[in-house]
């Protein structure tokens, strides 16, 4: 989308919208692609397109910093993870990267990336497997990039599923993947057939990541085994690679099984470090302790620990139908839903966290500029129908509309519901009238 093209986009006026920082409604004006005003006093409407939020919340766009782009919408073919667990399902990819074409990666690719815009996610980071020779999906991908510009930011990490050092020119392949434009160096040091290898597996991502000035996104420790401690490996690294705030290590399992006096040191070495994580709680829960009998654990990183330190901690969808996880529909809200669920941050305190794991910290994750709602941002913005993050959460209902750039780019009906209650036809909200 061009400078010109902003020029002839009709003005918004959005009217009764609520902002997180705000106790009352605004009015949010439109010009250009830009937001021009925000008010508490009404704003004129003069040639603009008005939309009534009617008290609903406003919303940056949602973030997804951590999806599989290359494998969503493949469950099934050529054969189904019958066990649900995460190696069948690295085994099941394998058999069907050989059916990988340009037009199979971008027609199941953009119809993700259509379902993620409508629960309106505008910025997603995808990890793309590098361990194909051809880099099928990874150059079908750099031209998606290009193309999806008008309307979302889409990042691409080099990932090598199959391990850097465990496959044929493993090296020359990630090396390849960040020449050909990459946005991310990837790296999974746990599935590498040693240690050592592991550790090799973090340094090179690291050295790839100084010498084309790219972010380091690395699987890590994506494992119930409390003796696979890359992350700290990771975290050193960013300090002598000087790469504070551009690193994230993904997934983290392994966390939630350490023991306390080890994770205490851990959480400070990452808070220093200023590396990020993301939790991907939907896979996290269901392919991690497949080991135990019982009590079993479910896989999640030290979410609470983690922000409390200082750390920032963002939610990805990972899997969209895909051989690890059948489910899923691009809706980061369910996301975050699930991480305040097994992540036990249902306190009143805690509950920003998790909305903040969805927006801000995935947004602090793919270093996006000029990200939020405030005059003279770029106006993509998501208005829900429910007034505040709670009731999001709770309802895990669509956004009523989403904006991209200054253009509405995404419409959903809310559904109204009514009860027949003696003759009488009484609708069902499910908002606490006494809200405060």
């Amino acid at each position: 989308m061009t400078r010109e093209s902003m020029d002839t986009v009709t003005p918004i006026v959005i009217r009764n919208a609520r902002l997180l920082e705000r106790e009352r409604p605004v009015n949010i004006r439109i010009e250009g692609g830009i937001i021009t005003r925000i008010s508490e006093e009404p704003l004129t409407a003069e040639g603009a397109e008005v939309y009534d939020a009617d008290g609903g919340l406003a919303s940056p766009p949602l973030v997804d910093p951590h999806i599989h782009l290359d494998a969503v919408l493949t469950e099934g073919f050529p054969q189904a993870n019958m066990t649900g667990t995460l190696i069948e399902g690295i085994q099941r990819w394998s058999e069907r990267k050989p059916y990988l074409t340009p037009d199979d990666v971008a027609g199941r690719a953009e119809e993700a990336l259509r379902w993620h815009m409508v629960h309106g996610v505008l910025a997603i980071r995808t990890h793309v497997d590098v361990s194909d020779p051809s880099l099928t999906a990874l150059k079908t991908l750099l031209t998606l990039r290009e193309r999806m510009k008008p309307w979302l930011t889409l990042q691409i990490v080099a990932f090598p599923q199959d391990g850097i050092f465990c496959t044929p020119r493993g090296p020359e392949l990630l090396e390849e993947a960040v020449r050909l434009g990459a946005d991310a160096v990837g790296g999974i040091p746990h599935y590498e057939w040693t240690r050592e290898d592991g550790l090799r597996d973090v340094e090179l991502a690291f050295d790839l990541a100084r010498r084309y000035q790219r972010a380091v996104d690395i699987h890590c420790d994506e494992t119930d085994d409390d003796h696979s401690r890359f992350l700290e490996t990771v975290a050193n690294c960013t300090r002598l690679y000087h790469l504070q705030g551009r690193v994230t290590a993904s997934h983290t399992t392994a966390m939630g099984s350490y023991n306390d006096a080890y994770a205490f040191k851990l959480l400070r070495l990452l808070a220093r470090a200023q590396v990020h994580i993301v939790a991907n709680p939907l896979d996290n829960i269901v392919l991690q302790g497949r080991f135990d009998t019982y009590p079993k654990r479910r896989g999640m990183t030290r979410v609470k620990e983690l922000i409390e330190a200082g750390v920032t901690v963002a939610a990805g969808h990972d899997s969209i139908m895909d051989p690890w996880y059948p489910l899923g529909s691009g809706n980061q809200v369910f996301v975050a839903s699930m991480l305040a669920h097994v992540g036990h941050l249902t306190g009143r305190a805690q509950l920003p966290w998790v909305w903040r794991s969805i927006t801000e910290a995935g947004a602090t994750v793919m270093e996006l500029p000029k990200y939020g709602i405030r005059e003279g941002a770029p106006a993509s913005l998501v208005v829900f129908c429910e007034p505040t993050i709670v009731d999001v959460l709770r309802l895990m209902s669509r956004p009523r509309w989403v904006f991209s750039h200054g253009r509405l780019l995404a419409e959903t009906v809310p559904a109204v519901s009514t009860v027949l209650w003696e003759d009488e036809r009484l609708p069902v909200t499910f908002l606490r009238k006494d809200a405060p």
